[in-house]
């Protein structure tokens, strides 16, 4: 007898972009929800702070032909109250199923950097967990130290902006296919 395992289906292509509809934002919120508090246990009941009442959200949207059918990675972004060139990105989540797609993650992270460049942005920061680092890293970010961050070590890491050009309309965003992390 043979048994097929079985894997799920993973959709072909991303629009990756600002959350701009109310489910789009309910979803990248229990995105969040499910990664950092239910899986890594950073975060006991909600991860959401204070920087989420500013913070502009971007979701990768996984597309069935060309019916959006569910948010499957999400990052927010915002810029520092003391330095309004000075850009953050945080909270970058994947769902489990399409970690092993690199076009997720690399997608939201370009999206970020580029979408901040147009609106000003000279300089763009992250606090990357230690085990994401290098991805950061082969995206054209470097290191400016690590640290302890929620009990996990960290990575405070800046994207090298001359490999981001400026992403005008962030709303609509852009299509990203699926492709298997190396």
């Amino acid at each position: 007898m043979i048994v097929e395992s079985f894997k799920p289906f993973i959709a072909p292509e991303f629009q990756v972009k600002f959350a701009t509809e109310s489910w789009e934002k309910a979803a990248a919120a229990a995105l969040r929800h499910k990664v950092f508090c239910e899986e890594q246990h950073i975060f006991a009941d909600d991860d959401r702070d204070a920087i989420d009442d500013f913070a502009i959200p971007l979701v990768a949207v996984s597309l069935l032909g060309v019916v959006e059918d569910d948010v499957v990675g999400t990052v927010r972004i915002h810029h520092d109250d003391h330095e309004p060139d000075v850009w953050w990105g945080s909270r970058l989540a994947v769902a489990r199923n399409y970690r092993r797609l690199s076009a997720v993650g690399a997608g939201l992270i370009r999206l970020a950097v580029s979408s901040a460049h147009a609106r000003g942005c000279r300089r763009f920061l992250a606090n990357v967990q230690s085990q994401n680092a290098l991805l950061f890293q082969h995206m054209h970010w470097h290191s400016l130290g690590e640290f302890e961050l929620h009990g996990r070590p960290h990575h405070r890491m800046e994207a090298d902006l001359d490999h981001y050009p400026p992403f005008r309309t962030p709303e609509i965003g852009f299509l990203s296919l699926a492709k298997l992390a190396a």
